[in-house]
């Protein structure tokens, strides 16, 4: 039987050099193989983060305007359901016109944008953005104006 070609994999032992304590003169054990990067227990996708990160979502502040104007289309019958969803990097508010329909609109908040184009947005049923900015109660006055209205 032949041995496997490539990269050694197993367990290596080397010898500690003479600048280590006592302690750690003894031998050293190492499941990598020879001249391969250091193994790290960090996600690949969190590195330059510092710690694990949470997912984003809505504080109380945030919540109370967003839904006084989902009371205000609830009431005049335009919207019927909503859902939350706290991501990795952002936070959504979708409402839907009926149970089982794909969201009519959608707030959402990505603190990334923030210093650029904004963390707020409302975003339409396809996908476009209605409006963008760093003030939560400005972005939702897109929903305010008479000239919004919803066309079936």
């Amino acid at each position: 039987m032949r041995a496997p070609k490539g990269p050694k994999r197993g367990l290596f032992v080397t010898q500690a050099n003479s600048a280590d304590t006592p302690a750690t003169a003894a031998l050293a054990f190492s499941l990598k193989a020879p001249n391969s990067p250091p193994m790290s227990l960090e996600n690949p996708e969190s590195q330059g983060r510092s710690g694990p990160q949470e997912p984003v979502f809505f504080d109380r502040r945030e919540l109370v305007p967003i839904l006084r104007v989902y009371g205000r289309m609830v009431a005049a019958g335009e919207w019927r359901d909503y859902s939350i969803l706290g991501h990795a990097d952002w936070a959504e508010f979708a409402v839907f016109r009926r149970h089982g329909d794909a969201p009519a609109y959608r707030i959402e908040k990505r603190p990334a944008l923030a210093h650029r184009q904004g963390a707020w947005a409302v975003i339409g049923p396809a996908g476009q953005i209605l409006k963008r900015g760093r003030d939560l109660a400005q972005v939702l006055r897109v929903f305010d104006s008479r000239r919004f209205s919803v066309v079936e």
